[in-house]
């Protein structure tokens, strides 16, 4: 499924039909694309409409945040900085943290090295090449359970 943002009021509109279909279980997050292409203003997003009162920060730096809401942890992890033995020190973390029960987004997905459990949904966002303030935010999975979650986010933002 892939949804065109072309304002921040579209990728807004499109977090909150995201979080809207966030249940109790949970889900496993991977964010691939461009640096400022929104994966974290996504995620900001998202968060805000499950009522996470913190401030929601990109986690470049410090590698992983955490957030309390009423459902769940949320888990943001950004794995951006990292190099070889950087990555081995958090695998064990992202395996946890991909269970049941938890929220967790890892930005810069694709430098994880075939770590991410296979039960991942996958978002990559992408600009547009001729107008840069337009993005594509692309979810595919081949998990039974995030196709079905993307079928219904799809079908909630009027994706056809």
């Amino acid at each position: 499924m892939k949804f065109c943002a072309k304002t921040l009021e579209d990728t807004k509109f499109l977090a909150e039909c995201f979080s809207s279909l966030v249940d109790e279980d949970g889900l496993f997050v991977t964010l691939t694309g461009d640096i400022g292409a929104g994966k974290t203003q996504f995620i900001r997003y998202v968060l805000e409409y499950l009522n996470v009162s913190s401030k929601v920060t990109s986690p470049s730096f410090v590698i992983l945040n955490e957030y309390k809401c009423s459902k769940f942890p949320i888990y943001h992890f950004d794995l951006y900085r990292l190099e070889e033995k950087g990555l081995k020190s958090v695998i064990s973390e992202l395996r946890e943290y991909s269970k049941d029960k938890n929220l967790t987004f890892i930005e810069w997905a694709e430098f994880a090295h075939n770590e991410i459990p296979e039960n991942s949904l996958k978002i990559d966002v992408q600009y547009d090449q001729n107008n840069l303030d337009i993005r594509y935010f692309e979810f595919s999975s081949n998990d039974k359970k995030m196709i079905d979650f993307i079928e219904k986010l799809s079908k909630k933002a009027g994706i056809k």
